[in-house]
């Protein structure tokens, strides 16, 4: 695996007097695959925004081994940093064809000039969405909006792209097929920080796992490891059930 693309050491965020997150340490390689998952308000959603810089957070974070001094969502965004937050923020007014060409505004201020071909790679990932680029999206249903959020995000050319629970709401044969997309991103040489609440899923598209209690980390390590951990089963999977290897094959 390749170096740390991102490192956060002693992350602690807080609401007022109230300490949503404590002292939470994790890292992530370029092209690797990084899930975080807990029960809900384990402070997940808050740690991805705290990263992104939405939220105010104490403790160090380094990109490419570089000390950010100050977290702000501009600086992450420039460094190659992109969030798709829970309730997606699609534009419902806009095209899907509009929506993808925001996505890619970032790098167009910067000078870059290939949002086309870009778009056509994202078509290449979500067909779907080619079908229905001139439709408005308050149109799509529920997996073409998180498609089309997914999308959006990869316009921008991100070598981090971080999902905040891209299964909720979503019937199971739609999670299936947009976690096989995010497992066919490392392909792509784009790392993944997964926030999930769907224990079972992230960890089968996932190379290692946080698990996130109150806060703080109670469990880490390697995906596959976790997803037979007796622990993790008797927690998050089920009463005791073993889980099974059904993990999708990486689409590519």
């Amino acid at each position: 695996m390749s170096q740390n693309l991102l490192e956060i050491s002693d992350f602690c965020v807080s609401y007022g007097a109230v300490q949503a997150v404590h002292q939470v340490s994790l890292s992530i390689a370029e092209g690797e695959i990084v899930a975080v998952i807990g029960p809900n308000g384990a402070g997940k959603s808050t740690l991805l925004c705290a990263i992104m810089g939405l939220l105010p957070a104490s403790g160090q974070l380094r990109l490419d081994g570089l000390a950010m001094r100050r977290i702000q969502v501009e600086a992450m965004v420039a460094h190659g940093v992109a969030l798709v937050p829970e309730k997606r923020e699609l534009f419902g007014e806009m095209s899907v064809h509009d929506n993808l060409l925001l996505g890619g505004f970032s790098p167009w201020r910067r000078g870059q000039r290939d949002q086309a071909q870009r778009m056509q790679e994202v078509f290449a990932i979500f067909p779907r969405l080619q079908e229905r680029r001139n439709q408005l999206a308050a149109t799509l249903s529920g997996g073409e909006r998180q498609m089309l959020a997914i999308g959006r995000a990869l316009m921008a050319r991100p070598r981090l792209l971080m999902l905040d629970e891209p299964s909720l709401g979503l019937a199971p044969l739609i999670v299936r097929e947009v976690l096989q997309v995010v497992a066919s991103l490392r392909q792509l040489g784009v790392a993944v920080l997964l926030v999930e609440q769907n224990a079972r899923a992230a960890l089968q598209v996932a190379d290692r796992a946080y698990v996130l209690e109150m806060g703080a980390l109670a469990l880490s390590g390697q995906a596959q490891a976790l997803l037979h951990d007796q622990r993790i089963i008797d927690t998050y999977l089920g009463m005791g059930r073993p889980a099974t290897p059904s993990a999708p094959a990486p689409a590519g």
